[in-house]
């Protein structure tokens, strides 16, 4: 099988909807498999999944205990070369699903890819081509963490070799609203550390991805259209222990002793330069 889809789901019936839809549509033409996990959902979720989605393999699970653990549920029966986690507010594009397949199969270094993102109203969401957003970009700042995430442009915005919104690069991070990866790669990795629950999930298994020895990028010649439904509520207590609580996760884990992330054939001496095509 070429592909395994993941989505979790929590309370977004509507938007998942649309998500699947736009993903059973862009994977038409490839083998696949469709994995739903929800993590509890009090709307009509599992229902209209049942109805409408009788092709896709549900989870259900009775509490939310957080998006890495539903991840590695499905993960743990994915059977494709390749694995697609997408956010359940993201409408893929009708040719995304096949070019970054492409992608992958054409560069046999990428762990992962992530592609060009859009709002709803076709603003460029410059966290696709850096994975970072200003909050996290400005934790890295302040631990010194920035030097170990050389691709990502965090500290030198002069940097003449930085790539633009059309230009396909190596990348640091890959956004969680859509991530492609390598199965093989995923299976050295361990899968996703669970004690990031809602946030830096993403961030975390990025990272592992290039500690494993594999390359992430950033691929800008198709898109996805993001509604990031997360951020509505930025001032809840329960968003702020989970979105400060995984930079505390992360700073515990890899503060003190950052492993050096080793290329085979590439000297250690400065950090990379960009890739570009």
């Amino acid at each position: 099988m070429k592909l395994s889809v993941i989505l979790v789901n929590y309370n977004t019936c509507d938007m998942l909807r649309l998500a699947l839809n736009s993903i059973v549509r862009a994977a038409q033409d490839v083998s696949n498999e469709v994995f739903v996990v929800d993590n509890g959902s009090k709307d009509k979720s599992l229902a209209m999944l049942g109805d409408e989605f009788p092709g896709v393999n549900i989870i259900a699970n009775t509490k939310n205990e957080g998006i890495a653990k539903a991840y590695n549920q499905a993960l743990k029966l994915a059977k494709g070369e390749y694995v697609l986690m997408v956010s359940a507010d993201t409408i893929t594009g009708k040719k995304t699903i096949e070019r970054t397949l492409e992608f992958m199969d054409l560069h046999a270094d990428a762990g992962g890819v992530g592609v060009r993102m859009i709002t709803p109203d076709g603003r460029f969401l410059p966290e696709s081509k850096h994975g970072f957003t200003e909050p996290w970009a400005l934790f890295f700042k302040l631990t010194g963490l920035a030097r170990y995430f050389s691709k990502s442009r965090l500290t030198d915005v002069q940097r003449k070799d930085w790539v633009e919104e059309f230009q396909t690069s190596e990348t640091d991070i890959l956004n969680a609203a859509f991530m492609l990866f390598r199965k093989e790669a995923l299976n050295q990795t361990g899968g996703l550390d669970e004690r990031f629950h809602i946030y830096g999930y993403d961030i975390d298994l990025s990272y592992r991805i290039r500690l494993a020895g594999f390359k992430n990028y950033y691929f800008p010649k198709t898109y996805i259209i993001n509604f990031n439904t997360r951020s509505r509520a930025k001032f809840s207590y329960a968003y702020i222990r989970e979105f400060y609580g995984a930079m505390i996760i992360f700073a515990t884990k890899y503060l003190f002793k950052v492993p050096e992330i080793k290329m085979e054939g590439i000297p250690q001496l400065y950090p990379p330069s960009y890739e570009v095509e």
